[in-house]
């Protein structure tokens, strides 16, 4: 198995310095931190992830305010209690992007935080208690609890909020099986596991948090 300093070694040469390789590095938040953020936070950035999926983020982006403003600014509760009859006229609001199955699923999504916050106090708070040594864990537990959180979503939410975690990209995959941790880019629980005990070892060896350490695994290549 490749050391991280070898990686990291490797990246600073496709970069052009350490300098460089650090000014790229997401940054993870603290348990505090993740906290402090209100559950309408955390069910917008959800929401937006999913709305982001197969389409130009920059597109996306600019109807937020729209979305905010349609979706009681994604108060947990308010969305949860959507009926069909309300899903149905913002399906035919043209500030939105209409979408039937990401738009039920701000519905489905406000349930899943209204029980998570019921469970462990708040959403923030559920995150924050969650172990980052069972990454793939909170990864399955966002697709089972949640709605349209399967593949990358679920990862990809996370980083988004600042919670810490590695990402599976198609170069993080790459390195992946050329190491022979996998044979093709994990999707089944096992292979997953199987990526997240390579990045544990990796965590071990350097300290740094997985949103780090996929981010210059994925430097790696060209």
């Amino acid at each position: 198995m490749i050391s991280f300093r070898e990686l990291y070694a490797t990246a600073v040469l496709h970069k052009g310095g350490e300098s460089a390789v650090e000014s790229l590095l997401p940054k993870a938040k603290s348990a505090s931190q993740l906290r402090k953020q209100s559950d309408a936070y955390y069910l917008s950035s959800l929401c937006l992830r999913i709305f982001r999926a197969g389409l130009k983020h920059d597109m996306v982006d600019r109807r937020w305010p729209a979305f905010e403003q349609a979706f009681n600014n994604f108060d947990p509760f308010l969305c949860a209690m959507l009926s069909d009859d309300e899903l149905d006229v913002h399906m035919s609001n043209k500030s939105l992007i209409r979408h039937l199955g990401k738009i039920k699923s701000i519905r489905a999504n406000g349930l899943f935080l209204q029980d998570v916050a019921k469970e462990a106090g708040s959403f923030g708070q559920w995150l924050a208690d969650w172990p980052v040594e069972d990454t793939v864990g909170l990864w399955l537990a966002l697709k089972k609890r949640g709605s349209q959180l399967g593949g990358m979503s679920g990862p990809y939410f996370l980083r988004m909020v600042g919670k810490d975690t590695f990402l599976i990209t198609r170069d993080v995959a790459a390195v992946l099986v050329a190491q022979g941790v996998v044979e093709k880019a994990p999707t089944s629980q096992k292979e997953l596991k199987k990526a997240e005990d390579t990045f544990k070892q990796w965590r071990e060896e350097c300290g740094r948090p997985y949103c780090e350490i996929s981010r210059i695994v994925s430097m790696t290549t060209l």
